[in-house]
């Protein structure tokens, strides 16, 4: 009979318990120094049992092979390395739960455990960026494993091929912790083996241009009842990025209303107020072929890795992700690794989130996450104010009747008004014309739909009353003679033409008169022209009128 005394090995039996084994016997007996039941009280784990769990047929097969009996006065004391290893292989396989396939390939397959001495664990890594990796990136839900296979109070110490411990970054790899558990790792590493596909390879250090335009900043954003929320959002994002309810920030509307300007002036505004993180912004389809570039050339990892460096990311036209299943998992990884690290997301759309087709589920849900600001066309007052900040800027002089014709007949697309706006600045500088309503006008049809005013029954009548000089009262009247009844005849059939407005509502406004009224008013009106050029010329001479 061989006893073995263990004393707090962390997975084992509760404390003070021998090990009794023998070769007669088909089970081991761990039997308590500090008895609370009655004398002999003991208890048994069978060594085939399939019920045992992972970490007692471990501890079993740790014992069989720790204490081996080759007669009743002599024990031979047998390597633990293989125990060791089996510990480890229980540790990668609650690790491997927690990680990508290719997180685990690339940061945990190539490790490997020296040896483990009750208090520190050593393992050996191929760099020190290994160590980086694993202390900023894993260490959170590594440590509670360590702790539960290990023992609470172990320490990791990190051994570096003699190669990379010459080097001023790998100078102290191992740290002491305190009582809690796992070391930490805060001494500076070179990046260079992590692809910045923003520069050019080869660089020994990752430097970020955060792809910002100098001009869309907050200062030159014009802020209206259409974008208030979007940018008051935006500012407070700015100010405390990451520390706030609103990540991610995800901004729709459609083209032209500044979604790019606002999620840009965030990236500017954090730069200036915090100049130690790193920003980026990048366009979705930017994104895309970067990803499609890595994946050719089998740096998947190091693509993910580069963006999960970034303080503030900032994505243009997210829904362009749509359909693309490789792409979308990349942004997965990418856009958790940022949110749990308390990094700070932005992401632009056309569409609010319900809206985005063909995207994965847990990334919809987690757009949802944060705050989602809809930037609607502006109204008459901003647009004006747009106008007008956007002729200083091209050091257009317009006077305030040339700004209300276009507020009245530009859309709400910002694009369109800097488009109009340079093509007069350049017919009044080539063709040395000033900048007036008739030259407005001319630029208008050239480059831009111009809008056309909602017709009304109301306008069409006051346009042809004034046009034939006859008064309202005479043409709801029931006065029948040919000037009025001609006159009356004219406006139902413009309305009709021009008015999306049923024939009863058409009789209604003019004298009260009924839809087989209205038929017949325009069937004759339709007569008249192909037989009366005169009457067709005036008719005509009204309508322009009414569409002017």
């Amino acid at each position: 009979m061989i006893l073995v005394l263990f004393i707090g090995v962390r997975g084992c039996p509760p404390k003070n318990f021998i090990c009794k084994y023998s070769e007669n016997f088909p089970t081991i007996l761990y039997q308590g120094v500090k008895k609370r039941g009655p004398p002999g009280a003991s208890f048994r784990i069978n060594k085939k049992s399939r019920n045992a769990t992972a970490v007692r047929k471990s501890f079993d097969n740790f014992i069989h092979n720790f204490a081996v009996s080759k007669d009743e006065n002599s024990l031979e004391m047998l390597s633990t390395d293989q125990a060791y290893r089996e510990m480890w292989q229980h540790c990668l396989d609650r690790i491997k739960t927690q990680t990508t396939e290719e997180e685990f390939v690339k940061w945990f397959e190539p490790i490997v455990p020296l040896e483990f001495d009750g208090t520190t664990l050593r393992l050996r890594v191929p760099n020190a960026s290994y160590v980086y990796q694993i202390e900023k990136n894993y260490i959170p839900f590594l440590r509670p494993i360590i702790s539960q296979l290990y023992g609470q109070q172990t320490r990791l110490h990190y051994a570096v091929p003699k190669a990379e411990q010459q080097q001023p970054a790998a100078a102290t790899l191992t740290t002491e912790s305190d009582a809690t558990a796992v070391s930490r790792f805060s001494t500076q590493t070179d990046t260079a083996n992590i692809k910045n596909p923003f520069v050019i390879p080869g660089l020994k250090k990752i430097v970020i241009d955060p792809q910002l335009n100098p001009n869309y900043t907050f200062a030159t954003f014009i802020e209206g009842e259409c974008n208030r929320l979007a940018r008051s959002a935006a500012m407070s994002v700015a100010v405390t990025p990451g520390n706030n309810p609103f990540n991610p920030l995800y901004i729709y509307g459609n083209s032209g209303l500044g979604k790019t300007h606002i999620a840009q002036s965030v990236g500017h505004e954090v730069r200036l107020r915090h100049p130690e993180l790193q920003v980026l912004y990048v366009s979705m389809n930017k994104f895309q072929a970067q990803f499609q570039t890595a994946y050719k050339n089998g740096e998947i990892p190091d693509f993910i890795h580069f963006y999960q460096m970034i303080d503030v990311l900032i994505i243009d036209d997210i829904q362009e992700l749509t359909g693309k299943t490789g792409t979308q998992n990349a942004f997965f990884n990418i856009f958790n690794h940022l949110q749990l690290a308390g990094k700070q997301l932005i992401l632009t759309s056309d569409k609010p989130p319900v809206e985005l087709k063909d995207i994965e589920q847990r990334l919809l849900t987690r757009f949802k996450w944060g705050l989602s600001a809809q930037l609607v066309s502006p109204d008459y007052e901003t647009k004006l104010k747009i106008i007008r900040a956007k002729s200083r800027k091209v050091g257009a002089r317009i006077s305030d009747e040339v700004v209300t014709y276009l507020a009245d007949n530009i859309s709400a697309n910002v694009r369109e008004i800097e488009g109009v706006l340079s093509s007069l600045v350049a017919n009044a500088s080539f063709l040395e014309r000033k900048i007036t309503v008739s030259l407005a006008k001319e630029v208008l049809k050239a480059y831009v739909q111009l809008y056309r005013k909602e017709i009304s029954i109301e306008r069409i009548i006051e346009t042809v009353c004034d046009h034939l000089n006859i008064d309202f009262a005479r043409l709801s009247s029931p006065e029948r003679t040919r000037e009025v009844a001609q006159a009356r005849q004219i406006a139902m059939y413009l309305s009709k033409q021009h008015t999306k407005a049923p024939l009863t509502a058409i009789g209604a406004s003019i004298g009260g008169r009924n839809h087989a009224t209205v038929l017949h008013s325009c069937k004759a009106v339709t007569n008249l022209m192909e037989t009366d050029r005169n009457f067709r010329r005036q008719v005509e001479e009204i309508e322009k009128r009414i569409l002017a």
